[in-house]
């Protein structure tokens, strides 16, 4: 068998369910922009499932949902704290800049990708401190999972909510791999956002068996109009919406979302228990969803790449002295991909 590619989610196929409902949508013609009934019912079935009126902008990427939903909390003047590793900060361009007309995002330090009330609290202690000279802090930004494939459970969410009501800030939640965080959390979406106090959600479906299907999730009515208007600036408002309303729409039935996610949850789990009964390998941080950051011999490491097993090298973190690696499983990996790495991990050692 051909060496797995492990080095991310993105490079997975189309589900055959969301494969077959962008077929079975491209029956007959509909009205545009979203006014179809494709895309009313994705609004009546994301409501259901988070159990609340909730507003539903399909986009085509999470770059753009994670932007229009900072725009849309923050001013030109304004700040977003975020994780120093988070998405937005380092992989999206300075696109929560542009999206935002020149924001600024105030990165906090973390272990594993999460911050703390209590990191926060300074952070917004020192960015306040001299007045108009600084940015004004308006939202924060959190990944779950993380960059780092950990999760928050909702009572840290609700602390993080807590602190921005008191001082002010709306709370975005970046899910581009909300489905396996979730899994892992075994609570219901409404528990894990908006009863948290989550302001804004980033849904993911593009790393979990979808093709370009992301959604910006309102759960402040206040914000929609806004977000409408700035959607169609930034040309994510798709005159065929009914494509990406289909997949989201395959992806929710029968719960499809959380048994992909659960399928990528279970593969990196059997890695990470297969990894660490390996002589000289560790895991870096927990594994919670899909995502694995082992730390091997640096001779091991280029065994594996020579061999062609793909992953991305990742800098090792305070205390590391390994070369580090990332792993990542996705909606159709399967335990002989894992079983495979893990023997040909083991040789590398040999």
């Amino acid at each position: 068998m051909p060496n797995p590619d492990f080095s991310s989610d993105n490079i997975s196929g189309i589900a055959p369910e969301i494969l077959d409902a962008i077929a079975a949508a491209n029956v007959g013609t509909v009205h545009s922009y979203g006014d179809d009934p494709l895309t009313h019912r994705l609004t009546a079935v994301v409501r259901e499932i988070f159990e609340t009126d909730c507003a539903v902008f399909p986009v085509a990427t999470g770059t753009a949902a994670n932007s229009l939903s900072l725009a849309v909390l923050t001013p030109p003047y304004g700040g977003v704290f975020c994780h120093a590793d988070a998405h937005i900060e380092k992989d999206e361009c300075g696109a929560p800049e542009f999206f935002c007309a020149g924001a600024k995002l105030l990165t906090i330090p973390g272990a594993h990708g999460r911050i703390d009330v209590g990191r926060l609290e300074a952070a917004h202690e020192a960015a306040t401190a001299r007045g108009v000279h600084n940015v004004r802090p308006a939202a924060i930004s959190v990944s779950q999972a993380t960059e780092w494939g950990t999760v928050y459970a909702p009572a840290d969410i609700a602390g993080l909510a807590e602190f921005g009501r008191r001082k002010n800030l709306g709370l975005h939640m970046d899910g581009a791999r909300f489905a396996n965080a979730l899994v892992n959390l075994g609570c219901t979406p409404a528990a894990a956002t908006w009863k948290a106090g989550v302001k804004i959600l980033s849904l993911g479906a593009t790393k979990n068996g979808a093709l370009a299907a992301e959604a910006v999730i309102l759960f402040d009515a206040s914000l929609a109009e806004a977000l409408e208007y700035r959607r169609k600036r930034a040309g994510q408002l798709f005159s065929k919406m009914r494509f990406c309303a289909a997949q989201f729409l395959a992806w929710f039935q029968d719960g499809r979302w959380l048994r992909y996610a659960a399928n990528a949850n279970n593969a990196a789990s059997r890695l990470a228990a297969g990894l660490e009964k390996l002589p000289g390998v560790g895991l870096v941080a927990p594994v919670q969803a899909n995502e694995l950051f082992v730390a091997l011999p640096e001779a091991a490491a280029a065994r594996l790449e020579a061999a062609g097993f793909g992953f991305y090298r990742w800098p090792a973190p305070p205390g590391v002295d390994a070369a580090v690696i990332r792993l990542v499983t996705a909606w159709n990996t399967t335990d002989e991909d894992a079983d495979h790495f893990l023997a040909a991990a083991a040789a590398s050692l040999a």
